[in-house]
């Protein structure tokens, strides 16, 4: 395959970003991904942080009380991300790599997330 041939994050990134508040509840994000059909959404802070479905699973499991518990207290913080012009098979490796699910993509700003489970399709 050339690298005219193959395919780059900007391509196939989902768009637009999802994000939520530090300061909603657990149980907030769980009903927006829910809702959106989503597993993962931005939290616009420093460093950059994402809570995904595994840290909602991971409180409910934990016996927390999801209806009180806030996004900061259990989202992934200092996450790692890819850029745009990253091709497929870079962010596969990313993934491996840091066994992550999903990857911000962030220009000078954040501008989508790719998952894992775009990886898949577009590579397979």
């Amino acid at each position: 395959m050339s690298s005219t041939d193959r395919v780059k994050v900007k391509d196939v990134m989902s768009t637009p970003l999802e994000t939520i508040s530090k300061d909603a509840t657990v149980m907030d994000a769980a009903q927006k991904m829910r809702d959106m059909d989503i597993s993962a959404l931005v939290v616009r802070t420093t460093p950059r942080s994402i809570i995904s479905s595994t840290d909602v699973l991971n409180a409910v499991a934990d016996g927390k009380d999801v209806t009180k518990l806030s996004v900061a207290d259990v989202m992934t913080t200092d996450v790692e991300t890819a850029t745009p012009d990253l091709y497929m098979e870079e962010v596969a490796a990313m993934m491996t790599t840091y066994g992550i699910k999903h990857l911000p993509v962030v220009d000078d700003d954040y501008v989508g997330m790719i998952s894992s489970t775009d990886v898949t399709a577009h590579l397979s």
